[in-house]
């Protein structure tokens, strides 16, 4: 390659490479160009877009400031008719307290008048009331010197004038309001009575515990005895009971103080004589499987008992004590019938008098409850059955009306005063109970003997059986007033010392005879 070719080269390169830069700078000037005007252009649009958004701030500025003004004006005109609500209510207000002011002014000027007129009276009462002691002083001093009597002597004259005058009109009053109560409560007494009587639908024959065990021969008695005595032994251990083996004819006596193992050894007795096997280890195994047999036999009638009153939730054990009382008697009365009887009665009077039936039912049921064990523990069964039925978680209430149904405690309640009634009710009907025939006989004498303790009784009849006492007084010394206090004394002294069911009507007869003969 020549030197000639090597600068035609370079000067091509130069030349290519000054065209290249020139075209370059010609492309760059023409896109600064273009830019330039774009830019001019995007300056352009956005003065008007600006000028454009400005009046469109501007008007919403002046819409948004006219709305304002107008809400304003609107709440300015609300606020205001409001507050010339208030402005006119306070108006009526102030002139309704003026209006009362003025009549507390008057009212007050009014109590100032009376007052200066009250303490112008006081000052009149005082002046006479002076006067009036000065001349009852005086009239004192001349009837102390015309009657020789002091004041202190005279006010005791009068006093005892007094108190005979007081007992007259009081007795007169006790009278009429005695006779009064009487009807009152003798109606609607005789109505809750009749009709817990009428809906009852008892037996009026009580079962009666039996003693004796029939044999089919007297060579029975032989069996009975045993070889050297030792079958009436083990029957006897077995039991608890005492049999009595003498010349009655084709019978057995069992003498025992415990309701329950009597009728155990009865019906163990019973077993022993149809089975005809008697000696010892079968006694034994027949009186386990009979006391099992009375054992359910009693929860079967104790919860019988509480199913036909409807009372519920009584506890097992006093379940099983009431049972035990369809083997417990009271003057031939069997207690767990009384107690059933006497359960439906409190239950029908208080229905009558709008008190709780369930309440007053399991009262009377449970009211006897200690009779199925007062043979075992010391006291009267009225505490002894409170203290069990407190023990197995009977309220105060039922615990109270069992302690208190024959006043071994004071009754606090009507429920108490029910259970007491229905007791007496169902013990004093006709049939219900037996006596013997010297206590009945005592009884009347007492009642009778009471009667005539006091003064001015003639004679005294005890009739119905001792439910009625008739007094007979002498009119010269008793007045219709003191009758009516005897009759009272009476039956208060019968209540203190006599213990008997139901009640005894007092009646106090005093008559006036006139008499005269006609001669000729």
């Amino acid at each position: 390659m020549t030197i000639y070719e090597v600068l035609i080269g370079l000067a091509a390169f130069i030349i290519g490479a000054a065209l290249s830069y020139w075209l370059k700078s010609k492309s760059v000037t023409r896109r600064i160009k273009v830019a330039d005007e774009e830019a001019q252009r995007i300056i352009a649009d956005a003065e008007r877009r600006s000028d454009t958004l400005a009046k469109e701030a501007k008007l919403e500025a002046k819409d948004r400031l006219f709305k304002m003004k107008n809400d304003f004006e609107l709440e300015n005109r609300e606020t205001r008719a409001d507050w010339k609500k208030r402005e006119k209510r306070l108006l009526e207000k102030e002139e309704h307290i003026d209006r009362k002011l003025e009549k507390f002014e008057q009212r007050d000027r009014e109590y100032n008048n009376r007052d200066r007129n009250q303490k112008k009276r006081q000052e009149d009462i005082e002046r006479k009331e002076a006067k009036y002691d000065r001349l009852l002083d005086e009239q004192r001093q001349q009837l102390e010197r015309i009657s020789g009597l002091t004041a202190e002597q005279a006010k005791e004259l009068l006093l005892k004038a007094m108190e005979n005058d007081a007992r007259y009109e009081g007795a007169k009053l006790i009278k009429r309001i005695e006779n009064e109560a009487k009807e009152q409560a003798d109606k609607k007494a005789k109505r809750i009575m009749a009709t817990a009587i009428q809906r009852y639908a008892g037996d009026f024959i009580a079962e009666r515990t039996v003693s004796v065990v029939q044999l089919p021969g007297d060579e029975m008695k032989g069996r009975i005895i045993g070889r050297e005595g030792r079958n009436i032994r083990a029957l006897e251990a077995a039991t608890g009971i005492d049999l009595i083996i003498d010349d009655t004819p084709e019978a057995v006596i069992l003498s025992g103080f415990n309701p329950v193992r009597r009728e155990v050894a009865r019906l163990a007795l019973t077993t022993l004589i149809s089975d005809g096997r008697i000696h010892p280890a079968r006694i034994e195994d027949v009186v386990k499987k009979v006391t099992k047999e009375v054992d359910a036999t009693i929860k079967e009638a104790g919860e019988q008992a509480a199913f036909d009153l409807g009372v519920h939730g009584i506890h097992g054990e006093l379940i099983k004590y009431l049972g035990r009382l369809k083997f417990r008697t009271s003057y031939a009365q069997n207690v767990l019938q009384h107690s059933v009887e006497v359960g439906f009665l409190c239950g029908v009077m208080a229905a009558e008098l709008g008190l709780n039936q369930k309440l007053a039912r399991r009262m009377g049921l449970l009211h006897d409850l200690g009779k199925a064990v007062d043979h075992e523990v010391e006291g009267p069964h009225a505490t002894i059955g409170a203290n069990l039925a407190k023990k197995f978680g009977e309220s105060g209430k039922v615990v109270h009306s069992i302690a208190a149904h024959h006043e071994d405690v004071p009754p606090n309640s009507v429920y108490a005063l029910l259970v007491q009634a229905a007791d007496g009710l169902s013990g004093a009907r006709p049939g219900a109970r037996k006596e013997m025939l010297e206590n009945y006989i005592k009884r009347l004498e007492d009642l009778e003997n009471i009667a005539k303790s006091f003064r001015g009784v003639a004679n005294t009849y005890a009739i119905q059986a001792g439910r009625e006492l008739r007094v007979l007084v002498e009119s010269e010394k008793i007045t219709d007033e003191d009758a009516t206090l005897l009759s009272w004394d009476v039956a208060k002294k019968i209540e203190e010392t006599l213990t008997f069911p139901g009640q005894i009507k007092v009646t106090v007869i005093r008559e006036t005879r006139a008499v005269e003969y006609a001669n000729k």
